[in-house]
């Protein structure tokens, strides 16, 4: 799929010389980024619905509150 950006000359003029220093390409540089972006979501995604599925089996119980805020901030 083709996107078109709009990027101030200077910064791209930038980015052209960081991407050549490096052996790749502005676009190559945008795919990535854009993928890690993608990659990182979904593992967010897939860690909060282990962690919903982790607590509906849990067998641990709450009790009662034997402490209040004062006794959590005493010095």
């Amino acid at each position: 799929m083709n996107i078109t950006l709009s990027v101030d000359e200077s910064v791209l003029r930038t980015v052209r010389v960081y991407a050549a220093q490096r052996g790749s390409s502005v676009n190559a540089l945008v795919r990535e980024f854009l993928a890690g972006i993608a990659t990182r979501e979904d593992q967010v995604s897939r860690a909060r619905e282990r962690i919903l599925e982790l607590s509906g089996q849990s067998t641990a119980r709450v009790g009662s509150r034997s402490w209040s805020r004062d006794d959590l901030h005493a010095r």
